[in-house]
């Protein structure tokens, strides 16, 4: 499949939000980690800088990555932020979720189908845990760092549930996105996609280079066939 680079924003300097998106144009999508303090230990932002992105990123579909206790309590709302003009992505976590919560969180994306419905997982999740839930995803995330903080190292034993998933995927969901989130650069990657990952999520590769263009492009090179 294409490969998709998300910059990840937050890696960006939101003193100068509508510049940092206009600087990443050439990306297939944006990247938007929610956090509340609480999943993970740092807290970022909510619905009104989402709704600001979508006003200053079209027409980039925005790539929510809901890093939240309970995201029951938040996946509709989330959704509701994306036009059916752009579409997006609303992605959860499974360990987030108490039992049941998952199917309900699903049941309220399919109010949205202009919305694709991800789930991600932990490094210390095994990747057969989505099973019960795959046939419903259009996305599936796997961290290759531990959710929470920009800037870290890649996990290189994640590429193993990498290739797991994407066996997975191939037998029960073809032509669905796999993504990776945490250490992506220019090595990392190649590695990643060799496993069978097509969507890239990216902060400081991208965002801590002078040319932003060029740090896309420069991704995109590496995986494209």
């Amino acid at each position: 499949m294409k490969p998709i680079i998300s910059p990840s924003l937050l890696s960006a300097n939101f003193r100068h939000l509508g510049r940092e998106v206009e600087s990443i144009r050439t990306a297939d999508w944006l990247h938007v980690d929610v956090m509340d303090g609480h999943f993970v230990p740092n807290l970022t932002y909510g619905y009104p800088i989402v709704e600001t992105l979508i006003q200053c990123s079209t027409p980039h579909p925005l790539d929510i990555h809901l890093m939240v206790s309970n995201p029951l309590d938040h996946v509709e709302n989330f959704a509701r932020c994306l036009s059916p003009q752009y579409g997006g992505s609303v992605t959860f976590h499974l360990e987030a979720c108490a039992d049941g919560d998952a199917d309900r969180c699903l049941d309220a994306l399919d109010a949205f189908p202009w919305v694709k419905k991800g789930m991600a997982i932990k490094p210390a999740t095994d990747p057969e845990a989505v099973l019960p839930w795959l046939g419903r995803l259009d996305q599936v995330m796997v961290m290759t760092v531990e959710p929470g903080r920009g800037g870290q190292s890649f996990l290189p034993h994640r590429l193993e549930s990498i290739r797991r998933l994407r066996d997975l995927m191939d037998h029960q969901r073809p032509g669905r996105h796999l993504e990776v989130d945490g250490g992506i650069d220019v090595n990392t990657i190649v590695l990643c996609a060799q496993a069978g990952a097509d969507v890239f999520v990216a902060g400081t590769a991208i965002f801590k280079k002078p040319d932003r263009a060029a740090a896309i492009a420069q991704l995109r090179g590496a995986v494209h066939v």
